[in-house]
């Protein structure tokens, strides 16, 4: 026993799962699948929800439903019926009365139950086969450390090797490690708002002991998602008011001029949002603002116009967009805005595919002219560009612009320039305004008069007459089209699609035309290559998986088939039905079920519905704010328990990022808040 004691007194929270009694290599394995591979690890793994069997019940007041009973059991028996279904049977007792108890396919439970002792048992009371009996109860000794029955039962993120039972067992072997953990909370705030200390809420939140005491633990967690991402919006706002940016004056006449020459009339969202960023720029205090609009909105022509003002004085612009693919097509597009008024020739391309010679052509250019915009990826942070002139930097797809990346355009420009980033998908209103609260948003709700809507369609897996009817409609008028599946080979179950069997599928259905494949196991020359030849229509059809999902503007694709859809949250279904409709063709997006059992209810309001803004708050309200700002995220383990609606936690949390500002105290003083606090600003949009 001493032996035991000084091992475990020697594990450590990073240590490999497999130091803990009971974890072995397959256990262990299965918990790294998800996310899991150390002690620390396990102790976040939070649950997902929870059964209350917490109150022990006589078997005489037992009423259908989750019931929990202490009892002794006899005649257990086991019979075999039909294709081999194992039926387990047993009668408990206690004081008051005595019920039937049945497991299915659980033979073992014969030999290793026994008839002289007590035990919890916790399962559903309900009629099966003419008998009131409790089915497939969970089973422990009674004793003061159950884990699976008379308590209140967290489960778990579950696999076809992982259970939550075992999870459970691992849960409790690693609990004791818990008063380990370095609390990162100031304790002062700890105090003030009356929060659980972390090893403590670690217990609770596996192990609750009331239901009283889970919420606790939640509000904790809870607390502990928004706190760092607050405090980290605060400071970054605090160091920018102490920035200096490039102060652009607005131009009336050039403002005119350019609006004039635009072929179509300007929405009033776009009027408005065009005004709030060059008012931002009329201030030296650098702007931060994200423009939130779905694709066709026209949030190119606000980015042109936002850049055009800086040109004017002799500044620069930098436009950074995540491919070079998608970079080039935002070149053309913004040379064609410019060019009536003669200011296409101050663009400037600048990419890392580029040979050195004209790499060096483009940056002599950029760096030669009386103000420019050079238009490229991340390489443009290091391309030996003079930024000492940056006044605007505009990103497309702001969420892969990172601090590392806005650091280091500082470090080259010597100021922080107004930043300006452009998305076609928009995040929850709610969530915008608690998450990014740093952050000045504008929306793009208006779309362009003219704009077809697309038609929006789900099809059953066993009639697709429709679909194979419209896709060979298309390709004889000449049109393109996307095939999109959730991932490249089918999974092991069978229930989901590759795009690699897909891929085959189409190419032999359509011989006549050229059938591409993309995916994420392509490098990315090949990648490039793949998506050139389809926007040159060297290919008629594209198989992909969501690598497309932010894409080039094929003008030319009419048609979106989507397998898998219930893979997907609506927001992302909605960006990738947003790869087509961008010409004048009518556009159609298919969405094929994976089974005939009928679609979702979400799905079904998918087809229904157009509106970016509209599905985001909707993909919020069915899915909850932990998958939408989980995918922002890339913690370990973690269940996301942030909830928007809980007015009140939220505003303690902003007091208590207040109270700490007010303290000016250097957050190097807690090691754990600082390292919370980065992850935090990784994370965001442009801090």
């Amino acid at each position: 026993m001493a032996a035991l004691a000084a091992k475990k007194s020697q594990i450590r929270l990073n240590d490999a799962l497999t130091t803990l009694p009971g974890i072995g290599e397959k256990l262990s394995a299965a918990l790294a699948a998800k996310n899991v591979e150390s002690i620390q690890d396990l102790l976040f793994f939070i649950p997902r929800k929870y059964q209350d069997y917490s109150q022990v019940l006589e078997i005489v007041k037992l009423k259908p439903g989750q019931v929990t009973i202490q009892a002794h059991l006899n005649n257990i028996k086991t019979r075999r019926v039909r294709r081999g279904l194992a039926i387990t049977e047993a009668i408990a007792s206690d004081a008051s009365g005595s019920v039937r108890i049945v497991w299915f396919n659980q033979p073992y439970r014969q030999t290793s139950l026994k008839s002289d002792v007590d035990y919890y048992l916790s399962g559903t009371f309900k009629l099966s086969n003419r008998h009131l009996s409790i089915i497939n109860p969970m089973t422990e000794l009674v004793s003061d450390t159950v884990l699976n029955t008379a308590r209140i039962i967290p489960t778990y993120s579950e696999s076809k090797t992982l259970s939550s039972w075992t999870v459970r067992r691992a849960v409790a072997a690693a609990l004791p490690l818990a008063s380990s953990l370095k609390d990162y909370l100031p304790n002062y705030i700890i105090k003030k708002l009356a929060l659980l200390g972390l090893a403590q809420a670690i217990k609770q939140i596996h192990f609750p002991d009331s239901a009283s005491e889970l919420a606790k633990a939640k509000k904790r967690f809870q607390f502990d998602e928004l706190f760092p991402q607050l405090l980290a919006n605060e400071l970054s706002k605090l160091e920018r008011q102490k920035e200096v940016a490039l102060k652009v004056d607005f131009k009336l006449e050039l403002a005119k001029t350019f609006v004039e020459k635009l072929p179509f009339k300007l929405t009033d969202d776009q009027r408005r949002v065009i005004w709030q960023i060059y008012q931002d720029m009329g201030s030296d205090l650098p702007m931060n603002r994200m423009v939130e609009g779905d694709v066709g909105s026209g949030k190119t022509v606000v980015a042109v116009m936002s850049a055009l003002m800086a040109m004017a004085e002799g500044y620069k612009v930098a436009f950074m967009a995540p491919t070079e693919l998608l970079a080039r097509q935002h070149a053309k597009t913004i040379a064609n805005l410019l060019k009536p008024l003669g200011w296409d020739n101050h663009l400037v391309i600048l990419t890392g595919g580029m040979k050195t010679a004209a790499k060096k052509e483009a940056i002599k250019t950029a760096d030669a002219l009386n103000g420019a915009l050079v238009v490229g990826t991340h390489s443009l942070l290091t391309s030996g560009v003079d930024w000492s002139k940056l006044a605007l930097l505009i990103i497309d797809e702001q969420h892969r612009f990172g601090v590392d990346q806005r650091m280091a355009l500082q470090k080259q420009a010597h100021h922080l320039p107004h930043f300006l980033s452009i998305t076609a998908t928009p995040i929850p209103r709610s969530l915008a305004l608690t998450i990014f609260n740093d952050l000045d948003i504008s929306r793009l709700k208006q779309m362009p008069s003219g704009r077809r809507a697309i038609t929006s369609e789900l099809i059953a897996p066993s009639d697709q007459v429709k679909l194979w009817k419209t896709l060979n409609d298309e390709l004889k008028a000449g049109r393109q089209f996307y095939v999109v599946c959730p991932y490249i080979h089918p999974t092991e179950k069978g229930d989901q699609v590759g795009a690699e069997t897909i891929y085959e599928e189409y190419s032999k259905r359509f011989k006549q035309y050229k059938v591409g494949l993309i995916h994420g196991q392509l490098n990315a020359l090949e990648q490039a290559s793949v998506m050139e030849d389809f926007v040159n229509h060297k290919l008629d059809i594209l198989v992909a998986t969501t690598i497309i999902e932010v894409g080039v503007d094929v003008a030319n694709a009419s048609v979106m088939v989507v397998y898998g859809p219930e893979r997907y949250g609506l927001a992302q279904l909605h960006q990738l039905r947003g790869r087509v409709g961008r010409g004048q063709y009518q556009s159609y997006c298919f969405i094929v079920l994976s089974d005939s059992l009928g679609p979702p209810l979400r799905l079904r309001q998918f087809v229904n519905l157009n509106d970016g803004f509209a599905l985001s708050e909707l993909d919020l309200t069915l899915r909850g704010p932990g998958a939408i700002y989980g995918k922002l995220q890339h913690g370990k383990g973690f269940a996301r328990l942030l909830t928007l609606d809980d007015h009140e936690l939220i505003t303690q949390v902003k007091s208590a990022v207040q109270l700490f500002i007010d303290k000016k105290e250097p957050l190097a003083k807690y090691k754990n808040l600082a390292e919370a606090v980065a992850a935090a600003q990784q994370m965001t949009y442009l801090n």
